[in-house]
């Protein structure tokens, strides 16, 4: 298990944060992760990272997975420059991660709180959500009240936003 893996349930169980545990071949798509034979129980959701048109600030997109992301709409919402998606070293400096693996777990190492969270309003009806442990071979289910409490102990900004 990969030291990133670990961290990420270290940091589960010390919030107290329950968890169920997927393990499966690699997984860089959300058609590729219903695809598996695996039945979770519950919808993961996207996770986009971004960057603005300056590159001075990089927002992590949580998004219904049945949902295309319109980056022109998000930015006009949170009142920002034309987003893009960042280049794989942006994700590895700010969130410590690799393409295919992109997760709120990341924020974990996002030490100078650099990475605004961007959550899609429609999320809030989910009971479960399903995400990364930081690498693209596992996922870890908890419920949407424990992603909110694991993102108020990563303190970075966060706000709702509306995705159509």
């Amino acid at each position: 298990m990969e030291e990133k893996e670990l961290k990420a349930y270290e940091v589960l169980e010390q919030l107290n944060i329950p968890y169920k545990k997927y393990t499966h071949p690699p997984v860089a798509t959300i058609a590729a992760i219903e695809e598996l034979d695996e039945k979770m129980e519950v919808m993961h959701f996207k996770n986009l990272f971004l960057r603005n048109s300056k590159g001075d600030k990089h927002y992590l997109v949580l998004v219904d997975s049945t949902k295309k992301a319109n980056t022109k709409l998000i930015a006009r919402e949170i009142g920002s420059t034309r987003l893009s998606f960042a280049s794989d070293e942006r994700l590895e400096k700010h969130l410590g991660l690799q393409p295919g693996a992109v997760s709120p777990m990341g924020l974990i190492y996002d030490k100078n709180k650099e990475v605004e969270v961007l959550i899609d309003k429609d999320l809030t009806f989910q009971e479960k959500v399903t995400l990364h442990p930081n690498v693209n071979t596992a996922s870890v289910t908890i419920t949407y009240g424990d992603l909110l409490r694991f993102l108020d102990w990563c303190g970075n900004k966060r706000q709702f936003v509306e995705i159509p």
